[in-house]
């Protein structure tokens, strides 16, 4: 083996020993969404997640590329012109362990947008599951938040159907104050 095929063989031997489900990076958009959720829906099948599983899997996947898509700082731009409808660049990513699922997401976001998700995260990591269903139900009856591009459910839905604390970190801001927004839901 050579040059392509052994890497290849590489990247296929390191994904089958890592348990990935599912693995993407790059632009994000709605169409692109809706496609890659037809393949998690597939391989969740083909993986064996049970119906309730399955559920929770795919509807915390969605918030995810969701929030790629209103929150990412790296928009797809053609000739200087941002593209419509907009792209934006991140990753999402899902393994598997024993018993349990593992979503995986990252996008680039501004200083501002990184301070906002932290504060709105170490306040859902601090409710337990009763608060946030409480939460959730609440958030559904009202309003939709200004600062939201959607229902302001994102993070409530993956909270929601999480077996565990949503885990989070940033990494260093770069010399324009972007930094990578990393967040991770166990199912």
């Amino acid at each position: 083996m050579n040059g392509i095929q052994q890497q290849w063989t590489e990247l296929h031997s390191y994904v089958a020993r890592r348990d990935i489900v599912f693995y993407y990076v790059g632009y994000f958009s709605q169409t692109i969404i809706a496609a890659m959720a037809e393949a998690v829906k597939l391989r969740a099948e083909h993986t064996g997640a049970v119906g309730q599983t399955r559920r929770k899997l795919f509807s915390s996947f969605i918030e995810m590329a969701q929030n790629i898509v209103h929150y990412s700082a790296d928009l797809h731009e053609k000739e200087g012109k941002v593209t419509e409808p907009s792209m934006r660049h991140g990753a999402v990513f899902i393994t598997q362990t024993d018993e349990h699922y593992y979503l995986h997401c990252a996008n680039p976001v501004d200083a501002d947008m990184a301070e906002k998700l932290r504060v709105k995260l170490e306040h859902l990591r601090s409710l337990t599951n009763e608060e946030i269903k409480s939460a959730y139900k609440e958030m559904l009856r009202a309003e939709t938040p200004v600062d939201s591009k959607g229902a302001g459910l994102g993070f409530l839905t993956v909270a929601r159907d999480a077996s565990a604390p949503l885990e989070f970190e940033f990494s260093a801001p770069q010399a324009d104050g972007a930094q990578t927004f990393y967040l991770r839901a166990t199912i």
